[in-house]
């Protein structure tokens, strides 16, 4: 028989993109946190700022929950193994409650996390402009799909306290559980692929509190804390693993141009005996003594200039590669190791050259969406034939040029949503970079392999 646990959860869910979920969500956790708990955050999709959002709210990392590039079983296990010794859990969910691969099913919707975690799920609603109104909103989200329990409304962007009363005194079929009035000095910055990243320098830690005193005195805390203790035990997905002897160490790029990281990815990596060693392409001048390298997404256009005149750290970076070293790279990371970065005002900036070809910063979205894997030879992540899936959110494109050497393309990708299968995945030597962001729990194989070319470099 299988075992079961317990832990106090609830999910973030709207009416749609746009309303307030990461604000309300990290007002939430930052409100449960001042009140002793402890909160686990996660974020339904594959998005990789909010999560930066729910790590300054509870003091630690919040982990991805998707449907479509887990599974079940992966969604499961993951949210068991990051909530285990929480107080609460809070999922902040993605789009609209029922928004998610597909226009006719649940398959990949903050709708379908909430039912495999068999959690009750507050919907927010921008509620500016309306009032009965409401009630058409809560009867539309509870009665549309009977298994998905939603159990209130956050009504966000309410004129006043007297406007938050009489949404609650047109008494919707769920209870109204509290609301946020706009707050332009309190809003946090966005750019083109969303809201800016959680750094201190753009967003003091008084920002964060201050969210967090307004969940206190806006929300129903006493009732949402005794919705997500209702919450039902779930049964074990997550197996205890033996800690790993140290297999490898792994250099993880970490800094203002570089941190879009799945953190079951990282986490992966520690589980199969890798040491992460983190380091900055931007400010230091060498690598830490590593055995592989991982660079992900995130903002190199934003830090061209500090990136190119490191040259230090782009010549480190091309003798490791030249000695065989494990290099992995994903999306920003491989903008990085292209020829260059040309950003959007047309200045060309010289980068490591391990790519050929050069990333160019677009005006328009050049790609968004799911994709499917699968490796056309072997690699730093495994044998040929390797699938996987990921995702692609990217404003740059690599312009390779013509020439009699042909971009070495490994990968067959495969659009979730329709469209030609494309070669992708770029590799020289033990060199593989990619503009899709994998989730190696959509297949361990490819972590696996990762460590296992890292674990022959250490041993060369």
């Amino acid at each position: 028989m299988a075992s079961r646990w317990s832990i106090p959860r609830i999910v973030i869910g709207a009416t749609g993109s746009g309303v307030g979920k990461t604000t309300v969500s990290v007002a939430l956790m930052g409100a449960l946190r001042a009140r002793g708990l402890r909160v686990a955050a996660f974020k339904g999709g594959p998005d990789y700022l909010d999560p930066s959002y729910h790590a300054r709210a509870i003091g630690g990392p919040s982990h991805n929950l998707d449907g479509w590039m887990m599974g079940r079983a992966g969604v499961l296990a993951t949210f068991e193994r990051a909530a285990a010794n929480a107080d609460v859990a809070v999922v902040e969910g993605m789009m609209g409650l029922f928004d998610g691969a597909t226009p006719t099913t649940d398959e990949g919707s903050t709708a379908e996390i909430a039912k495999w975690l068999a959690a009750p799920v507050l919907v927010v609603c921008d509620a500016s402009g309306i009032a009965r109104t409401v009630d058409a909103i809560a009867a539309g989200f509870a009665r549309f799909d009977s298994s998905t329990r939603v159990a209130g409304l956050i009504c966000n962007r309410v004129g006043s306290r007297g406007h938050l009363d009489l949404l609650r005194a047109a008494k919707p079929e769920v209870p109204v559980l509290g609301g946020f009035p706009r707050s332009a000095e309190l809003a946090f910055p966005e750019r083109h692929l969303g809201l800016m990243r959680a750094d201190r320098a753009s967003m003091p830690d008084e920002k964060f509190a201050a969210w967090a005193r307004t969940a206190e005195e806006w929300l129903e805390l006493d009732e949402i804390v005794s919705l997500a203790a209702s919450a039902p035990a779930l049964e074990r997905h997550a197996h205890e693993a033996s800690a790993a002897p140290l297999e490898c160490r792994i250099g993880i790029a970490y800094d203002e141009a570089f941190h879009f990281y799945y953190e079951d990815n990282l986490r992966r990596l520690e589980t199969l005996g890798a040491e992460l060693i983190y380091f900055s392409p931007t400010r230091d001048e060498k690598l830490p003594e590593v055995d592989g390298l991982y660079f992900g997404g995130g903002y190199p256009e934003m830090m061209a200039l500090e990136l190119a005149g490191n040259r230090a750290m782009l010549d480190a970076v091309r003798e490791f590669a030249r000695r065989g070293g494990p290099v992995y790279a994903e999306c920003g990371g491989l903008m990085y190791l292209a020829e260059g970065i040309r950003t959007l005002d047309g200045v060309p900036h010289a980068m490591v050259g391990l790519v050929r070809g050069v990333a160019v910063m677009c005006e328009r979205m050049q790609a968004l969406g799911y994709v499917e894997v699968e490796t056309r030879s072997a690699s730093i992540l495994g044998a040929a034939g390797l699938t996987f899936r990921g995702h692609q959110f990217r404003y740059s494109r690599l312009e390779t040029g013509g020439g009699e050497s042909p971009v070495d393309r490994i990968y067959r990708v495969t659009p979730r949503w329709g469209g030609t299968p494309f070669a992708e995945g770029y590799r020289t030597g033990n060199v593989v970079a990619s503009y899709v962001h994998a989730h190696w729990a959509s297949n361990p194989k490819s972590a696996e392999g990762f460590v296992a070319s890292c674990k022959r470099a250490r041993e060369r």
